[in-house]
């Protein structure tokens, strides 16, 4: 029996650093990452797909989203569970008993709204623990499998949150206890434990059948989501009594949010720095979180400027990592020597240098004149 584990598609998701023209390419690869599942499903002859959970990013979402998301889910071809999760909530605004979607609601897919045991086929269920709030108050997944035997019936656990095991407040209530779910495949009441809420693939604890798949459009830069991009397509072998299963990793995922550092020292880093961003493919697809360190010359650090706003316009979008970066700004001896002025001009680039190389308050605005008057001049001598 072969299945498709996905989880956190968060449709509709907006991400704020994007630039205008880019924030609806992500939003439609989201979409297409879900469309997608219907050549996937076809080509390993999957039976299912289960969702483990944050289907929508919200649930007050626009009726467009809602409905082109349901078209892609139809496309599907397959039976699609979608649990509930702590974006979604199955609460009294929910997105699932919303009349749009209900309406549209295509006949393969099914929301997973019941706590507890659903019949897939004969031989086959669905052990699911829906969100009916943001802030449960007990072990949603614990619960539903509490009372749950091994009766040789295969059973696919569908859970959404966060493993005590990775969690610093182990104390919170609503945490999924590994304990618990390693003793339901102990003694076989259930057999592959479908997790939803970390949005890097992973699998949790020794047993190789508890997984988050993550999600399978990226949603966060690299050091934060190292492994997203991915659904994962679960074999269980239904000969042996055991039930044994097999995890495949597929890339799904177009999308990269990458983190670089570079240290900015001279001219020369500069360039490095351009060079690297220049080697980066698939700009309209790419997000790139930059974090620098250095100190330049004020003529070297017009030229990062340029660099950094050239690239903004490339990519989906190009920002600074504020906390990663530090570069100071030092006037270099006689570096404005060159621009052919005197009296009262010349007073005033000396104060200005004076200004930017003392610190203070009042330096990032005299770095920031400086910089400007480097680039009239550059552009002057350049036309």
């Amino acid at each position: 029996m072969r299945f498709i584990h996905t989880a956190d598609w968060q449709l509709g998701m907006t991400r704020h650093f994007l630039n205008d023209e880019a924030q609806p390419r992500y939003s439609a690869a989201r979409r297409d990452a879900v469309a997608g599942l219907g050549a996937l499903v076809a080509e390993v002859g999957a039976e299912f797909v289960v969702v483990a959970g944050d289907v929508f990013e919200h649930n007050q979402l626009a009726p467009g989203v809602v409905a082109q998301s349901l078209e892609a889910m139809r496309g599907i071809g397959v039976p699609v569970y979608l649990l509930p999760g702590n974006h979604d909530p199955l609460d009294a605004g929910s997105v699932y008993t919303s009349p749009l979607f209900t309406a549209q609601r295509p006949d393969n897919v099914v929301v997973l709204d019941r706590d507890g045991v659903i019949d897939v086929r004969p031989g086959v269920q669905i052990v699911s623990a829906p969100w009916r709030s943001k802030r449960p108050t007990v072990d949603l997944l614990g619960a539903a499998l509490a009372d749950l035997t091994g009766d040789g019936t295969i059973r696919i656990a569908v859970g959404h949150g966060g493993v005590d095991i990775f969690e610093p407040d182990r104390e919170k209530a609503s945490q999924i206890r590994l304990a618990t779910v390693e003793a339901a495949l102990e003694r076989r009441a259930v057999h592959y434990v479908a997790l939803g809420d970390k949005h890097s693939r992973m699998q949790v604890g020794g047993s190789g059948r508890v997984w988050y798949s993550g999600s399978p459009e990226v949603t966060n830069y690299d050091h934060v989501e190292p492994d997203s991009g991915h659904v994962l397509v679960v074999d269980v072998d239904e000969d042996d009594a055991a039930h044994p299963v097999q995890v495949d990793a597929r890339r799904v995922g177009r999308w990269r949010f990458l983190t670089l550092r570079h240290t900015v020292d001279s001219a020369r880093d500069v360039t490095d720095l351009d060079i690297n961003l220049d080697n980066l493919t698939d700009k309209e697809r790419t997000v790139v979180q930059v974090g620098l360190t250095g100190t330049l010359s004020v003529t070297d650090m017009a030229a990062l400027d340029e660099c950094v706003a050239k690239y903004s316009r490339l990519f989906a979008a190009l920002t600074m990592w504020d906390k990663e970066t530090d570069v100071a700004v030092l006037p270099a001896e006689g570096e404005f020597d060159d621009l052919g002025v005197g009296g009262f001009a010349a007073a005033a680039v000396d104060e200005l240098v004076t200004l930017a190389a003392a610190g203070g308050a009042r330096s990032e605005d005299a770095q920031a004149a400086l910089a400007l008057l480097r680039r009239i001049v550059d552009r002057g001598s350049a036309a």
